[in-house]
């Protein structure tokens, strides 16, 4: 009697509750592929835990923001980073699936191809090579099979770059489109009066610091000049308390929503938004959102930005719908003046309003993933490239 065959081993590094996420979504379609024939090992969150995962140390001990803290903390980082990487190698895993993060992901899977070429390494989300630093890509070639994108341009920008194969998987945000999109009352309130207006400062406390002064002033400003509209702050539970404190000088008093699914409702019913640039100007294009976007850092951290940035936009949903159809005010620019003018242009119905509702709805076009969700096309690649590193 044949004996059965060994489990196949994965090992998953995730630091960040994002791609805890996708790791999470991952693992249930590579479970459904492969049954109890599998077995997840790494690092992730709660919700790659209760997929199955073994974590070596729980990612809150990564939980590390602004310059000094992460130098203070280096020690500890780097720690973790040969701790992870020498679990790796004895695991000897049929692949390594690298999950965003890569400050730390990839310095782990630079060590593991070192000890053992034959593990197969998959980088599930690129790294910004098309915006910054874009010599990563041809570095990349040395310790990554394949490159999951989520963005429907990074095949070709790692082709232009000389990197490893990548392939678009799709952005998870296109799986959530029926919490991002209004029904027929919830689209009556977004068209009717007052405007509900979004303000997005950020989900760091650093970017918090940096933009609720300008963004209370310009919803002042915009309330002096006889703008009517109703203001509404989404955060998430671990910053309401620094939101709070923040807005208590505003002149113009915000309904904070707390949570997920109240952010998602407050989309639902958005007429326009001031947001921070980053990921969330992509969640507001597919929700329909015409927007002003915003960004201000330090002075050290502007010099050295503008010197590494290059790319004609910051804004995400610029890039991927490959016109700069949102105005962006980046440091100096991001001044109540400039911020309110292009704000009360949205609360109309202008040229700027429906060249960006127009654009915003060629969205589902443009990050078409066809019938499989981004998970299940993630899937089928880190499987192929498992059964092309088995020896």
């Amino acid at each position: 009697m044949q004996g059965r065959d060994p489990k196949r081993i994965i090992f998953l590094v995730a630091t960040e509750e994002s791609g805890d996420r996708l790791g999470s979504a991952l693992m249930k379609v590579l479970r459904q592929r492969l049954g109890d024939g599998v077995q997840f090992e790494g690092v992730g969150g709660r919700t790659m835990t209760r997929e199955g995962l073994n974590s070596l140390f729980p990612i809150e001990e990564l939980s590390i923001v602004g310059f000094a803290a992460v130098v203070q903390q280096l020690p500890k980082i780097l720690r973790l980073i040969r701790r992870t990487a020498d679990a790796v190698t004895e695991a000897a895993p049929d692949a390594l699936v690298i999950i965003d993060s890569p400050d730390f992901t990839h310095r782990v899977a630079r060590r593991v191809r070192a000890r053992n070429p034959a593990i197969p390494v998959v980088d599930y989300v690129s790294p910004s090579v098309w915006a910054w630093r874009p010599g990563r890509a041809r570095a990349m070639l040395g310790y990554v099979d394949h490159v999951l994108g989520l963005l429907p341009f990074e095949p070709e920008e790692y082709r232009k770059l000389r990197g490893p194969p990548c392939s678009y998987v799709g952005h998870p945000l296109i799986e959530q489109l029926p919490s991002l999109r209004p029904n027929a009352e919830e689209q009556a309130r977004r068209d009717a009066e007052p405007p509900v207006l979004l303000v997005l400062p950020g989900s760091r406390r650093s970017e918090i610091r940096h933009h609720l002064d300008v963004f209370g002033a310009t919803l002042g400003r915009l309330q002096a000049e006889g703008r009517a509209f109703a203001l509404m702050l989404p955060t998430m539970p671990h910053l309401e308390a620094a939101i709070r404190e923040g807005v208590a000088n505003w002149p113009v008093k915000p309904q904070i929503v707390v949570g997920e699914n109240e952010k998602r409702a407050a989309f639902r019913i958005a007429h326009a938004a001031l947001s921070k640039s980053g990921t969330v100007t992509l969640e507001l294009a597919l929700s329909g959102i015409p927007m002003v976007t915003a960004y201000r850092v330090s002075a050290i951290e502007a010099f050295i930005l503008r010197r590494a940035v290059k790319v004609s936009s910051v804004i995400l949903a610029n890039l991927v719908i490959g016109r700069e159809v949102i105005p962006e005010f980046l440091q100096e620019d991001c001044t109540p003046e400039k911020l309110a003018l292009a704000l009360a242009e949205l609360l109309t119905d202008s040229p700027l309003r429906r060249q960006q509702v127009e654009a915003f709805a060629q969205l589902d076009t443009i990050m078409s993933t066809g019938n499989k969700s981004p998970s299940v096309l993630a899937a089928d690649i880190v499987l192929a490239t498992m059964r092309k590193g088995r020896r």
